[in-house]
């Protein structure tokens, strides 16, 4: 009895530390927040369709290359660190496009242009 429950108790220790090799918690609640900072610009007029969908192919791309860091079952302290300066690059994107200028608050897939004054 008690080497069956410390066989379970030693896999379950080895499951949870191949797990946490491989799980990237942070990286996914950072993609969670992208996501929503890019919708809540559409449904703002911040961002245009173009821009919005620029966008979605970084998160893609992003994506991806946890995918990759995670495809041999460790992600290593450099694929990490590859991960959180492709975010950061990703993030800057999402800012700089928000804060340009274009808007397309009527979502008629057209940049609104502010009137001139005279």
């Amino acid at each position: 009895m008690k080497k069956q429950l410390a066989f379970v108790a030693g896999l379950t220790v080895l499951s949870l530390s191949a797990f946490a090799q491989t799980a990237t918690p942070g990286f996914d609640q950072r993609q969670i927040n992208q996501e929503a900072r890019i919708q809540q610009g559409v449904a703002s007029g911040q961002l245009t369709q173009q821009e919005a969908a620029r966008l979605e192919a970084g998160q893609d791309r992003l994506q991806r290359v946890e995918d990759r860091g995670k495809s041999d079952g460790v992600v290593t302290r450099q694929e990490r660190a590859r991960l959180q300066q492709a975010e950061n690059v990703q993030s800057r994107h999402i800012y700089r496009q928000k804060h340009d200028r274009q808007h397309d608050f009527n979502q008629d897939g057209r940049i609104d242009r502010p009137a001139r004054r005279k």
